[in-house]
């Protein structure tokens, strides 16, 4: 039987195309290490036949009332590995998920649900209070209280607040809200940087202003929020959907005007690329221009390199580099640009961990009750890790290389800092010579 295309089944009714091959369950790497999680065919779309009406989008009119057989689906970590190797080209993950959503609509959401998807409001009040904040995350007795009152388990890997945020360093040449003022599409791009890169690292967020700016692109940074995808993996799609409003009423005027939307999140890329369709069922024109116009940031540039306008001018960088590719970064199907562009710096000796998942899974492994699954699940990454005595590891996501360097204590930096590294060391050169 051929699948139908993909897109043209709601994701609902997808179930009807399973195989029931069981691929999605060998690849799965949670059902791998814990037996609380069934597998994805299971909590999925065999689960699926027994949900009546999903097609409908959680927290739509009528969807409140509706039950999930299977409550072994909030295990389900949302790494999509499961959609990518389906042969039919079912949507077990995204299936899950709007699973997860149904459980939980119509009911309060838990206080450490809610707290994981304010990425804004926790990202400014822990920016204001940079040292007191970093100081308390770091403090045991406290940790140990969360993780009791909260849920967000002692040893889970948090990030620290910058000083300031990415937003407030900015100069006026890279603020902007009217398409009108900018220079031409073809001489500037659209930079969304996600909460990451704002309130926790603005170096990657810098380092890339430097990259596109080095390729000769002005960098608009229009107002923005949270892509939303913390409040779609808890559950919560109202507020989601709020969120990817907001973003779409800001950056559609952009795609529409003919700028392409660069960023450095892998995971709020694809989720302005998808996940406001597939997962909030945000079918309007905005939210196609925007899809359409997103491009991870990696994936941006190995695009100018295949089209001659990369600038390859890079330094000598003479180290060993393992690198991770994220979850995220795999389900844009646009294979690893980043080891594309790695080859390209001299001396640099950059090599893929292969391994699916580090464990996190954006607020996954932070929670008390999935913490040790999440650990169990990157434990062969570390490992490798660990085994060529790495000081520093490269990845494409902000919370995959909190966990890396947690569990490994190796130095985690994004892709596009190594290309920063290397324009800096061939300028330098330059300037010696």
């Amino acid at each position: 039987m051929i699948a139908a295309p993909r897109g043209s089944v709601p994701i609902g009714l997808s179930a009807d195309e399973c195989l029931k091959c069981n691929v999605c369950t060998t690849v799965c790497p949670v059902a791998r290490v814990t037996d609380l999680f069934p597998g994805p065919k299971y909590a999925g779309p065999q689960a699926q036949r027994f949900r009546l009406g999903t097609t409908l989008a959680p927290g739509s009119p009528g969807s409140a009332a509706l039950p999930s057989p299977d409550h072994t689906v909030d295990y389900c970590s949302g790494c999509g590995f499961c959609s990518t190797a389906c042969p039919a080209d079912v949507k077990i993950a995204e299936m899950n998920n709007r699973a997860r959503a149904a459980l939980r609509a119509g009911h309060r959401p838990r206080l450490r649900d809610w707290l994981l998807g304010q990425t804004d409001l926790s990202g400014r009040l822990g920016t204001l209070s940079a040292p007191l904040a970093n100081w308390s995350l770091r403090n045991g007795l406290f940790r140990w209280l969360i993780d009791r009152v909260v849920g967000i388990h002692r040893h889970a890997p948090l990030p620290r607040f910058a000083g300031r945020p990415f937003r407030a360093r900015l100069g006026d040449r890279h603020r902007s809200a009217d398409p009108a003022g900018a220079p031409p599409p073809d001489r500037a791009v659209v930079y969304f940087h996600g909460c990451a890169a704002n309130y926790y690292e603005p170096h990657v967020a810098k380092a890339a202003l430097d990259v596109l700016e080095r390729n000769g692109f002005a960098v608009i940074v229009p107002p923005q929020v949270c892509c939303g995808l913390p409040l779609i993996s808890n559950g919560l799609y109202g507020s989601a959907r709020g969120r990817a409003r907001r973003n779409l009423g800001v950056l559609a005027a952009y795609a529409r005007a003919g700028y392409r939307i660069v960023g450095t999140s892998t995971s709020c890329t694809h989720t302005l690329k998808s996940e406001y369709r597939e997962m909030l069922d945000l079918e309007d024109d905005d939210a196609r221009v925007v899809g359409e116009a997103t491009w991870d940031i990696c994936e941006f540039l190995l695009d100018l390199h295949d089209r001659g306008r990369l600038d390859t001018s890079f330094g000598m960088i003479e180290r060993a580099l393992p690198y991770h590719a994220p979850c995220q970064l795999r389900s844009h199907g646009i294979g690893l640009p980043a080891l594309d562009l790695f080859a390209l710096v001299p001396g640099l000796d950059a090599t893929d961990m292969d391994h699916d998942c580090c464990g996190i899974a954006g607020t996954y492994g932070l929670k008390s009750e999935k913490y040790d699954i999440a650990m169990a699940v990157g434990e062969p990454l570390f490992r490798k890790i660990r085994a060529m005595g790495a000081t520093e590891a490269a990845c494409d996501s902000e919370t995959c290389r909190w966990q890396i360097e947690a569990a490994t204590g190796a130095r985690l930096v994004h892709p596009v800092e190594i290309l920063a590294e290397a324009y800096a060391a061939w300028s330098g050169g330059v300037a010696a010579g």
